[in-house]
């Protein structure tokens, strides 16, 4: 027996080593974007995949905030778990690469020839249909596994990217509620106090009614805007509330400006450099690599299975001597099967393989342009948006001034009331656009470190 079982081990590894695979030849395609970005970036510095977020944002207070959305935010939980369900899927993959061996011990009682009861014990060990993968079936299936766990992981370092821009875009959305809120109370309180004094001289007769309707009109305005600012604000919490995973309190506050934020500049580098950084492309070329795997699964399936069933046991009538002096036998039952007629199916298997490819192919393609717009948009933004931040403050400055003259103009009555008003409404309108801007241009640079795949860092060897 044992000779004999010597011989079958070697003969199934050589059946083993003899498997083709059907998986066509993985190339990645040509990237369809061009070679260089349209717009300018900083030159120097390091890159944003290699800037770790802690690193990106200086403020200790967003920090926590992003490190308690890392620890708390159910979509990035979510990913975790979709990581530990494609390894399992995997791991099934890759076990059936391997025989599966039961183990069988049973007894049974019956009479023998002479009219009495006899005992058998039985014990068995067993191989059942254990396929032999000679033309890469289940290696074709489970290099899709690994691909699809791998593409799991790389949504996951998508999601983490994700989240760490988002919960930064929702403080600066914070910052600036706060800025404009405190700008509003103060044209409010500048309007009501222009109101009780144009109240006063219409009352005596000093003013007229229109004068007095229309410091009426402004300060209200003021009042329903900075309603709405509390509104926002109280939305704003909400959205950061989901992002940490736990609620936030109505009297929390940032308490800095968004002149007072600094982020650094990244460089953007080449297209090229793009693929090997985001996340989310990574993912869509593993989720290709698993489509272009099962085409090999589809077409091996129009070849024959061959499966191998044997066994080994021993028998006695004593459990004594069931190992030791028992009566041993062996069993090998090789099986082949050949699709003769199959109504087309494997065939329409290969095809739904095919078309799952290019299908994986057009949605790699198209992560590849998303990025590239990202990080062309994102730049785009960048120069434009300083030059509109400068230009904005200039404008701040003149109209602060013009109120200035306005209000030495009209107090020496050489201007009338409505010049006053119509400087004041531009001067608050102004500061609203200019915190408008600077927010602008720091959630623009938050989506140039997120495009150019910042947020995640691989972690050192």
């Amino acid at each position: 027996m044992r000779p004999r079982m010597k011989i079958l081990a070697p003969l199934a590894a050589a059946l083993l080593a003899a498997g083709c695979s059907m998986m066509p030849k993985y190339e990645r395609p040509q990237a369809p974007v061009p070679a260089t970005f349209p717009y300018p970036s900083a030159t120097g510095g390091v890159p944003a995949s290699e800037l770790a977020w802690d690193q990106f944002f200086g403020d200790a207070r967003l920090r926590a905030l992003i490190a308690t959305a890392l620890r708390n935010n159910r979509d990035l939980r979510i990913a975790v778990l979709n990581i530990a369900q494609a390894r399992a899927q995997y791991d099934i993959r890759n076990a059936d690469r391997f025989p599966t061996v039961g183990g069988t011990l049973s007894a049974t009682r019956a009479p023998n020839t002479q009219g009495d009861q006899a005992t058998t014990l039985q014990a068995n060990l067993g191989i059942s249909a254990w396929e032999i993968d000679f033309f890469g079936r289940i290696a074709s299936l489970g290099e899709a596994a690994l691909a699809q766990y791998l593409a799991t992981e790389e949504g996951r370092k998508a999601a983490q990217v994700a989240l760490v821009a988002s919960v930064a875009n929702a403080w600066l959305n914070l910052a600036a509620d706060e800025e404009l809120l405190e700008i509003t109370r103060e044209a409010l309180a500048t309007r009501e106090e222009s109101l009780r004094l144009t109240r006063l001289r219409f009352e005596n007769g000093a003013s007229s009614e229109i004068d007095f309707r229309l410091a009426q009109s402004l300060s209200e305005t003021a009042r329903a805007t900075l309603a709405q600012l509390q509104r926002q604000r109280a939305v704003d919490l909400n959205a950061l509330g989901l992002l940490l995973g736990e609620p936030v309190g109505p009297n929390y506050q940032v308490d800095v400006r968004t002149a007072g934020i600094r982020l650094p500049d990244v460089p953007a580098g080449l297209p090229s450099e793009v693929l090997t950084r985001r996340p989310d492309v990574r993912q869509a070329e593993q989720q290709l690599v698993a489509a272009n795997a099962n085409i090999g699964a589809a077409r091996a399936a129009f070849f024959p299975r061959i499966s191998l069933t044997a066994g080994i046991g021993t028998a006695s009538s004593d459990l004594s001597g069931l190992f030791s002096s028992g009566s041993w036998g062996y069993t090998v039952a090789p099986s082949l099967l050949q699709p003769i007629f199959d109504a087309g199916r494997n065939r329409a298997g290969l095809a739904s393989a095919q078309a799952a490819r290019d299908i994986a192919l057009a949605q790699y393609e198209r992560a590849i342009q998303q990025a590239f717009r990202d990080v062309a948009d994102a730049l785009a933004g960048r120069g434009t948006l300083d030059e509109q931040v400068r230009a904005q403050a200039t404008v701040v400055e003149a109209e602060a001034v013009r109120f200035r003259l306005a209000r030495l103009r009209y107090d020496n009555g050489i201007a009338s009331y409505l010049d006053l008003l119509d400087a004041q409404r531009s001067l608050f309108s102004a500061q609203q656009g200019l915190v408008q801007v600077r927010l602008a241009r720091l959630q623009n640079q938050v989506q140039l470190y997120r495009a150019l795949g910042g947020g995640w860092t691989e972690p050192a060897p």
